[in-house]
């Protein structure tokens, strides 16, 4: 399914999921269900797949519950180890507090569901052996109102029936290398949006590569129940059992 090299993911799974409240009380976000899977354990299902071989979790809200369902991983054939935050430091500081990450590596949220081919990614990057590459997905927003457009005078300039907007917007599936940890700060929180922009100031700009299949952002109770009814019927598509 892709190259022998060893490949490394890291796994963005310490938020509290407020938006998902109030299912998130009682479960961590990675751990809830989409039809007989945690959306997580269908990460790593599909890591595996992809030729992955050692999963490092990035754990904080509810940790014990994480580690206490994955254990060492080998119930998938695979390492799973945790690098445990004391504080939250947003979406890339935690990277930092793990000492032994490869040249390349992938870093991902734990609560997407995508059938995103991971090994692609992860060999178009080091091929192109780019800083930082940014899976890219076009969304398209639609406003439910009629938009009118007004000039100086309160005068109507231009009207438009609930028109809709498309965006490129980024998966919450990124490659990285080891050199972006030249910019992330020691102890603080420091954020994907940091990242970018520091990089853009230094001359070194992330790669985009837009994807066009299946993806989903589980962030809130719709997305949740969305999820849950195409996983069922997808479910070929996403684990390829």
């Amino acid at each position: 399914m892709s190259s022998t090299m060893p490949k490394r993911a890291i796994i963005l799974a310490g938020g509290k999921g407020t938006r998902l409240r109030p299912y998130t009380v009682v479960l961590p976000k990675p751990l809830m269900p989409i039809g007989e899977f945690p959306i997580l354990e269908v990460i790593v299902r599909q890591l595996v797949r992809h030729g992955f071989d050692h999963i490092t979790m990035a754990v904080n809200h509810q940790a014990e519950i994480i580690k206490a369902f994955f254990q060492g991983g080998a119930k998938w054939g695979v390492k799973i180890d945790y690098s445990l935050e004391d504080k939250p430091l947003s979406t890339m500081a935690p990277l930092r507090l793990i000492h032994d990450l490869p040249e390349n590596f992938l870093v991902m949220n734990g609560d997407i569901l995508t059938d995103l081919s991971y090994s692609n990614i992860f060999d178009e990057h080091v091929s192109k052996n780019n800083i930082f590459t940014i899976s890219a997905y076009m969304r398209e927003q639609k406003v439910d109102y009629g938009v009118l457009e007004m000039g100086a005078s309160n005068h109507l300039t231009g009207f438009r029936e609930k028109p809709s907007n498309e965006y490129l917007v980024s998966m919450g599936v990124y490659m990285a290398s080891r050199r972006i940890l030249d910019f992330i700060p020691e102890g603080k929180s420091y954020g994907f949006d940091n990242l970018m922009h520091d990089l853009m100031a230094a001359g070194q700009p992330a790669a985009v590569r837009r994807f066009d299949g299946y993806w989903l952002d589980i962030g809130r109770p719709d997305d949740y129940m969305q999820a849950i009814e195409e996983f069922d019927q997808m479910k070929q598509r996403f684990l390829g059992e």
